[in-house]
């Protein structure tokens, strides 16, 4: 049994799926296998990953599903996973060549049950530096939702996590038709209760693609998945290491998004009730912003 799972959901990247690949053979450190979630793809991902299996370089397990969105990958991924540490990494991002050492290394060494996983870097792809810049100096560990908080570092990051307690929060429930829910809604709910070990080290080089990403038309996103944002922003508003200040920016945006949605019992419905009477307004002038925003577009 290898320690960690590299999980790699994909929709229609036959085109970037071979530089993943290619990067997870040239690993100095083969305590690994990788795992190949297929959200109904149309473009021949499964053949390449058939052609990949018979080759016999490195372990994969391909799982094909009906298209669901990312977080349905998530939720497929984690229900098939069996080795102690998962890592996911995008279908159009890469590994560098000792990312699965450096993972294996830290956490044999400092690894342990009162930690989520690890936490390392990813790297932009075309100016070859870490998203946000390197963690301070001396940070060993620190909590998710504080880093970004406490704007110890403003960028992407690559967890790697305990699969077990990945397992403890999934699957995600999502709303039908939307499929535009993010999966952080499960990281935020382990790395609540758990601090994380950081690794100042790449674990992961970004490539940043256009048209079919979470990250691109966001905009279009909250419209198309109003419950699943409703939902996220309600779950942030009630973790423990969320400040006052946070919440309330968290709960405009669960109003603005409830208002899409049209959910009338967005109060009620609240985890913090009072807050969200008080973000009512802002919350209001938010969606009028979006709406505006999407007519634009």
């Amino acid at each position: 049994m290898p320690t960690v799972t590299v999980f790699t959901p994909t929709y229609n990247r036959a085109h970037t799926l071979p530089r993943t690949y290619e990067s997870l053979c040239r690993q100095s450190c083969d305590d690994f296998c990788w795992l190949i979630v297929d959200d109904g793809s149309t473009d021949g991902t499964a053949a390449l990953a058939d052609g990949w299996i018979r080759e016999g370089r490195i372990p994969i397990r391909y799982i094909h599903k009906e298209n669901g969105g990312l977080y349905t990958g998530y939720n497929t991924a984690y229900a098939n996973i069996d080795t102690e540490l998962c890592v996911c990494i995008d279908s159009d991002d890469f590994m560098p060549d000792d990312a699965i050492a450096i993972i294996t290394d830290e956490w044999r060494r400092r690894g342990d049950a009162r930690h989520a996983g690890l936490l390392g870097l990813d790297f932009d792809y075309k100016t070859g530096l870490p998203i946000g810049g390197y963690f301070p100096d001396g940070m060993s560990e620190c909590y998710l939702l504080d880093l970004y908080i406490q704007k110890t570092h403003i960028g992407d990051t690559k967890p790697v996590m305990r699969t077990e307690l990945m397992k403890a929060v999934a699957p995600q429930i999502g709303f039908p038709g939307e499929k535009n829910f993010n999966p952080i809604y499960m990281l935020l709910q382990v790395c609540d209760d758990y601090p994380l070990l950081t690794v100042n080290r790449n674990l992961c080089t970004v490539d940043y693609q256009s048209g079919d990403s979470m990250s691109a038309g966001i905009i279009q996103q909250y419209f198309n998945s109003p419950r699943s944002f409703s939902k996220l922003r309600a779950l942030e508003m009630g973790l423990k290491r969320s400040t006052t200040l946070n919440s309330l920016r968290v709960a405009t945006h669960y109003v603005a998004t409830s208002m899409i949605a049209g959910n009338r019992r967005l109060l009620k419905e609240s985890p913090r009730p009072a807050l969200t009477a008080l973000a009512l307004p802002a919350g209001c002038l938010l969606y009028i912003y979006l709406r505006h925003k999407r007519r634009k577009c």
